[in-house]
């Protein structure tokens, strides 16, 4: 039987950077004297990596953002964010014990995010977490991303997994949707950061916390697919 792989979101998933996400926003957007968004605001920002972010940041703020002024942010945003990891974020309560426990049954561990590809991977090795993964892998990858399931499939395979044996664990609406196009089983967490209620958006299985996220879950899940 090949290795099962579980590929996992990062932002609302694995680890509670709000705090993180609120500072550098609005510090990127202070260059424009914008309000600060506040933490009720990230369900509408997070999702679609950094530059939607700052684009939806300066809507909220009545500035329509023109491109040429957007490299300037990011590097603002980028170089921010960077030098203040890993901040304030955290990984969610009960996820070492859960990564600990999937990788003593065999098996392979992946990350698949929107958030720019070296960002999640300083954030993870800041955290010393970046261990247990195979790969991580972000929005900046591949010619696409989530909601679009080659991104998942993309992830699979830079794992060394296999598709038919893969499972998505994610927060929102885009991992639920990426998960059923790339034809993989889901399961949804209710702490992220989702603008709607995740059980609205028809995940496989929905666990409270990671004490639930078991390898009989997984099992269980691919045998029913």
């Amino acid at each position: 039987m090949k290795t099962t792989t579980i590929v996992f979101d990062l932002d609302g998933t694995l680890i509670d950077t709000a705090p993180d996400l609120v500072s550098s926003v609005n510090h990127t957007i202070a260059a424009l004297d914008l309000p600060p968004v506040g933490y009720e605001d990230l369900t509408f920002l997070v999702g679609h990596g950094a530059r939607t972010m700052i684009e939806r940041a300066c809507r909220l703020g009545g500035y329509e953002l023109t491109a040429e002024e957007l490299p300037a942010l990011m590097e603002r945003f980028i170089a921010f964010y960077s030098a203040t990891m890993p901040g304030e974020s955290k990984p969610y309560p009960g996820l070492i014990t859960a990564l600990d426990g999937l990788q003593a049954a065999g098996f392979r561990l992946a990350v698949c995010t929107n958030k720019m590809e070296a960002l999640a991977s300083t954030l993870l090795n800041k955290l010393q977490l970046d261990h247990y993964f195979a790969t991580i892998v972000g929005g900046d990858t591949f010619a696409v991303r989530k909601p679009d399931g080659q991104h998942i499939v993309g992830t699979v395979e830079r794992a060394g997994g296999d598709r038919a044996r893969a499972i998505m664990v994610g927060d929102s609406v885009n991992d639920i949707l990426a998960a059923r196009d790339a034809s993989v089983p889901s399961i949804a967490v209710p702490f992220g950061y989702s603008d709607v209620a995740i059980d609205s958006l028809s995940p496989d299985h929905i666990i409270q916390h990671f004490d639930e996220l078991t390898p009989e879950l997984v099992e269980r899940l691919l045998a029913g697919r």
